[in-house]
């Protein structure tokens, strides 16, 4: 088999993983946000740790990075948080949203903080992509709020890490070891003074069942597996395949949004999304010819 075709196949895994962890966020529910958040960030340290020690990968730190890992492990931990949030109120709809509209959210961004020049076809997407927005908060009756949070945070986190030379895996292990201290005083707040105490019942979910236990330590996996196959993929596939390939994550969330948790779609959505796809469908194939030539 071809490294292309195993490129291809690990980043199609990668975004089938991302794309279906809904239903692993959706499984436990009961388990508040900051709490799963926690956990995701603990059982991520431990994963990755292992990953980097099997793979002989040097426990590396970027030498005059702190600042913009410490700024990367507070945009993710964001955007982390709140795709969980939006699994648990019912709103995988804005999350798949938010991780469409994020692509055309970073070409702007680079545009406005890095000085990069924007052909008129790529702002015309990104204005679509605002259109979208604008008729969603008319139609619906509320800002989408998680999916700007989403695709911003994402944005951001990309912005900050841009230049860093450490690997994916590295920076990511990097970032929650900044964001463990925080995890673990969280948890042992939760478990020791009651904090949860609103939801009737004493301490941490962690340890009150076989199954969750189970499913909270599984969150590191959830978590770093994808970005071992993404790290993967990244080294074997042009860039623009890998663009492509990614918006299989949002798209099962979506379907997932529509099929499985049945979160009701109307036309308003119908047309904020099409526009979504016709701006991204512009970009994309912008980018493939730029590729090319």
């Amino acid at each position: 088999m071809r490294d292309e075709t195993k490129g291809v196949l690990a980043m199609l895994l990668a975004c089938t993983i991302w794309g279906l962890s809904a239903l692993y966020y959706r499984a436990i529910a009961q388990v508040p946000p900051l709490e799963v958040l926690s956990h995701r960030t603990i059982w991520s340290a431990v994963f990755i740790g292992i990953i980097l020690i099997i793979k002989g990968r040097a426990f590396t730190f970027p030498r005059g990075a702190v600042l913009r890992i410490l700024a990367a492990a507070v945009f993710i931990s964001l955007n982390w948080f709140f795709f969980i949030y939006a699994v648990q109120v019912g709103e995988v709809r804005q999350s798949s949203l938010g991780y469409y509209i994020f692509p055309l959210v970073a070409v702007a961004l680079g545009a406005l903080f890095l000085g990069e020049r924007l052909q008129p076809v790529q702002w015309f997407a990104v204005g679509l992509a605002v259109v979208a927005v604008l008729i969603l908060s008319v139609g619906v009756g509320q800002v989408p709020y998680i999916s700007l949070v989403l695709a911003f945070t994402f944005g951001f986190y990309g912005l900050v890490k841009k230049g860093l030379t450490i690997g994916p895996m590295r920076s990511v292990f990097w970032e929650v070891i900044a964001l463990l201290p925080l995890a673990l005083i969280w948890l042992m707040g939760a478990h020791w003074f009651d904090w949860q105490g609103v939801a009737g019942r004493s301490g941490g979910y962690f340890g009150s069942g076989l199954q969750v236990s189970v499913l909270l330590v599984l969150s590191g996996i959830v978590t770093g597996l994808p970005l071992v196959l993404m790290a993967y993929a990244m080294e074997r596939l042009r860039l623009a395949t890998v663009g492509l390939v990614q918006y299989l994550n949002p798209t099962l969330q979506f379907t997932l949004a529509v099929v499985v948790f049945m979160e009701p779609v109307g036309r308003t959505h119908i047309v904020a999304f099409a526009l979504i796809w016709i701006g991204l469908g512009i970009y994309s194939f912008n980018a493939l010819r730029q590729e090319r030539t």
